[in-house]
């Protein structure tokens, strides 16, 4: 099934939902098999290092630095990998609100990852974005 690329019909079904763990951004040297046992739900291979997004009792089981915490915000809709605006226009709304936003585009959905302390306005504000869409 190919994802929605119209960017009003992905604003209008997103339908944000907010997951309880807090997860944290971690840069490690050394390669992913390392890091396995920690289970990341993301990484990326950066010149200065390895990013991983794991939970925050796995980095401090750990011992890993760390930024966060963050929460997940999930936008539950199947958005085209091809599809325009729909990064920007959760910006804009998270923005308005003083929210950064740190955004994961995965195959079927987009993920926001937002502080912990600003998830529940991240949260209300993402659901009036798609409910005035």
């Amino acid at each position: 099934m190919a994802g929605i690329i119209d960017l009003a019909a992905l604003l209008k079904t997103m339908e944000p939902v907010l997951h309880d763990t807090e997860y944290v951004f971690c840069s490690v040297s050394g390669d992913l098999e390392e890091y396995v046992p920690l289970n990341p739900i993301a990484t990326f291979q950066e010149h200065e290092g390895l990013t991983l997004i794991v939970t925050k009792a796995a980095a401090q089981q750990y011992g890993l630095e760390y930024e966060g915490p963050f929460n997940q915000i999930t936008l539950s809709v199947h958005s085209s990998l091809d599809a325009v605006g729909l990064t920007a226009a959760v910006a804009r709304c998270l923005t308005e609100q003083g929210i950064s936003a740190n955004v994961v585009a995965a195959f079927y959905h987009d993920h926001i990852f937002v502080q912990t302390s600003d998830a529940q306005a991240a949260h209300s504000a993402l659901t009036q974005l798609a409910a005035s869409s």
